[in-house]
């Protein structure tokens, strides 16, 4: 051997053993960096890891936690990727390691969502599936959404929120469990309470608004008015008397409301619908006109007369001279309170919101009337009605003579 060979033999020797000397060892749950050198029959990868000198294999169900067609969806050859040992191989056809791109991304997702977690940050992600008991969303790991934690409101069928890109806030995290538990709902209360602060601050006492009915109860209706709620009063929706708000309105329905007051302090918003409403006594000289005859309904019942409503939110007097030719000690002798009558117009004041009407104008004057006298009397209510005292005296003083009459 000469001496070239000779220092060639010791080169190759030394080259070879500085190459074992970097040759890392490579342990169970090691990070590894490998090359994609194969993929074979669509099923798993080929690897050539990068400093230990061997080949290691990805099978399918460890290069990807999200649902995949092809392994080229998730690597192609030449790739660099990082991976974690999962066990050594025996039987080395196909590598010496087996190993997993999925466990190392899923590292990388829960240590970016412990990070989330910590700052309180809001998360987008897909809904995949719907089960029992709630949602499951896909955020890199599987993350579940409780049914408690979907929504602000009640919801029967979930079917509709799969596929929907949600955010959520993270509840709770456990990444050694794989337990990822999301609220959906917290994030609405957060953005409607945002929303309710700027709406209180914006609205103004007397202007009309535009809103929703979100739910109806015996006492009236809460109105959506886009991230906060008001309330309109039974006493508040119509002119006419309203027995059942359900009678009047539907839930959904969109409807103009009046702001009547706004208290910030407690969150709680008062709301008309019937001062949107054109007034019941607007344009009544038209839908009331002397001489007119309307039906109406007896309302109440005084020692001086009847008043009838002849439309929602208006009532006349029959003073009790004009209910009937015959003499009458009371309006309770003809009339009871509820009785559907017609009436005519005698005299409409709308300034004062008054109407005078009559029951006896519309039936024939006998020939002979006889005055009814009855021993009986009745206690009725007297009030303040708007009418002065010739009003409801009416035609009586037509009775009284004077002296120099007789």
């Amino acid at each position: 051997m000469t001496e070239n060979e000779k220092n060639h033999e010791v080169e190759e020797q030394e080259s070879m053993m500085e190459a074992m000397d970097n040759v890392q060892e490579i342990n169970i749950g090691d990070t590894v960096r490998g090359e994609i050198l194969t993929i074979q029959d669509n099923k798993q990868a080929i690897v050539g890891i990068i400093g230990g000198g061997v080949e290691g294999v990805i099978p399918n169900n460890e290069l990807s936690a999200a649902p995949f067609e092809n392994v080229t969806d998730i690597v192609n050859v030449g790739d660099i990727v990082d991976l974690v040992v999962i066990k050594e191989i025996k039987e080395k056809e196909n590598g010496s390691f087996l190993l997993s791109k999925r466990r190392v991304d899923a590292k990388k997702v829960w240590e970016k969502i412990q990070t989330e977690f910590d700052e309180g940050s809001i998360i987008e992600a897909p809904v995949t599936e719907v089960v029992k008991g709630g949602l499951v969303v896909d955020v890199g790991v599987r993350g579940f959404v409780p049914a408690s934690m979907v929504d602000v409101h009640f919801v029967e069928d979930f079917s509709s929120y799969k596929g929907q890109t949600l955010k959520f806030k993270i509840v709770e995290i456990e990444p050694s469990e794989n337990r990822l538990i999301l609220s959906h709902k917290a994030v609405v209360e957060a953005e409607n309470e945002e929303k309710k602060e700027d709406l209180l601050s914006h609205l103004v006492e007397g202007e009309i608004v535009k809103g929703k009915i979100a739910r109806l109860t015996n006492f009236g209706a809460f109105i959506d008015l886009g991230g906060i709620d008001g309330l309109v009063h039974i006493s508040q929706i119509a002119y006419e008397h309203v027995k059942d708000p359900a009678d009047v309105l539907t839930v959904g329905e969109e409807i103009d409301v009046k702001v009547l007051s706004v208290n910030e302090e407690e969150g709680r918003i008062s709301l008309s619908i019937k001062d949107t409403l054109p007034g019941p006594w607007d344009g009544i000289e038209e839908r009331a006109a002397v001489g007119s005859v309307l039906n109406g309904l007896v309302k109440r019942l005084t020692s001086f007369g009847a008043f009838v409503e002849v439309f929602p939110g208006v009532e006349g007097l029959v003073h009790i001279s004009q209910i009937s030719h015959n003499h009458i000690a009371t309006p309770h002798e003809i009339l009871s309170e509820g009785d559907e009558i017609k009436v005519k117009v005698l005299e409409v004041n709308p300034t004062d919101q008054r109407l005078s009407l009559s029951i006896k104008a519309l039936e024939e004057k006998p020939n002979h009337s006889k005055e009814k006298q009855e021993d009986t009397n009745y206690d009725m209510p007297e009030e303040d009605t708007g009418f002065t005292l010739g009003d409801i005296l009416g035609d009586q003083l037509s009775d009284i003579t004077t002296d120099e009459d007789k």
